[in-house]
């Protein structure tokens, strides 16, 4: 089968060890279905696992993609949920210690067909293209559960979302703004600023400028480069919501503000099936779709997790199959 996969791993040179060619088909384990996969979408998850972060190298080669859309086998329109508990979890699949995503112990999502447990399928509405569809497992689900299950903060407050064009940025901005937030967003390019007005957010901002007020809660993927500023950025007992250390995971504390000021910091990864399942909904009864950079063939992958690692991206990169 067609796949793109992590052949070896490089932490300076992530993208040398990017493969797209010919895999042997996986072999499933018991009670795992085919999905034979229409579109398929990056994330930062990908050029991580060809750094060697939460992937080790005896897995190799290992298909990369956490998220998939396409059709089962018997012929339904699927999304696949890419948090594959461990066998006998109940209850939410985020808190199981022996969770994975796709591309971590079972081959991922980039490839002419993927193999995940049946409870892992969600129905496709017809509302939903593939390749929107394809954008939600893994940076919109995050986006939804930090939003509306994580964030304490009611419609109506006003939001903060650092780093403005990024996958889950671009997606908190969207639905924040479709369910009533008043929504402020920060990115170092003006372009991003620009986009983001685009996509609802109300005022946005350079990287570390100071706000007008300050807000209930601050949305950050980002870490070290913006934890700072998320901090001072808070109301006291305001929330931080973070999901993400894109640059890196140990920015200073400063705990005597967050204790002073009695902030909360709250850690958010991914999201359940049946988050999965209302983010659909939410979608189709507010009429908003992921934002998509772009769409390229899957054998133009490489193009794609170029520009990802460029950091040139407003939306989600998008491979059809």
């Amino acid at each position: 089968m067609r796949a793109v996969y992590a052949q070896t791993q490089s932490a300076g040179d992530p993208i040398s060890g990017l493969r797209v060619g010919e895999l042997e088909p996986p072999q499933p384990p018991e009670g795992f279905r085919r999905v034979r996969v229409k579109a398929s979408a990056l994330n930062h998850h990908d050029l991580w696992s060809l750094q060697g972060v939460g992937l080790p190298d005896e897995r190799l080669p290992m298909v990369l993609g956490c998220d998939a859309a396409g059709i089962d086998d018997d012929g339904n329109e699927v999304i696949v949920h890419a948090v594959v508990s461990s066998p006998g979890w109940e209850g939410d699949e985020t808190l199981d210690p022996r969770r994975s995503l796709l591309s971590e112990k079972h081959p991922g999502a980039m490839a002419d067909e993927v193999w995940v447990p049946e409870r892992n399928l969600v129905p496709k509405p017809a509302g939903l293209s593939f390749e929107e569809a394809a954008c939600l497992p893994t940076a919109w689900l995050t986006a939804y559960r930090m939003l509306f299950t994580v964030n304490p903060a009611a419609p109506g407050s006003t939001v903060l979302v650092q780093g403005a064009g990024g996958g889950v940025a671009t997606a908190l901005i969207s639905m924040a703004s479709a369910a009533g937030y008043r929504v402020w967003a920060v990115s170092r390019s003006e372009a991003k600023r620009e986009h983001a007005l685009r996509l609802g957010a109300e005022q946005v901002f350079d990287a570390g400028a100071r706000l007008p007020e300050r807000v209930d809660t601050v949305f950050d993927s980002v870490g070290e480069a913006t934890w700072a500023h998320s901090l001072k950025s808070l109301k006291p007992g305001g929330a931080l919501v973070t999901c993400g250390a894109t640059s890196g995971p140990n920015p200073p504390a400063d705990l005597n503000r967050v204790f002073f000021l009695q902030l909360k910091v709250l850690g958010s990864t991914m999201g359940t099936r049946a988050e999965l399942q209302r983010l659909v909904a939410f979608l189709l009864a507010t009429g908003v779709r992921p934002e998509i950079d772009s769409v390229l063939p899957l054998e133009e992958a490489e193009k794609g997790f170029r520009k990802m690692q460029d950091g040139d991206v407003v939306g989600k990169i998008v491979f059809r199959h």
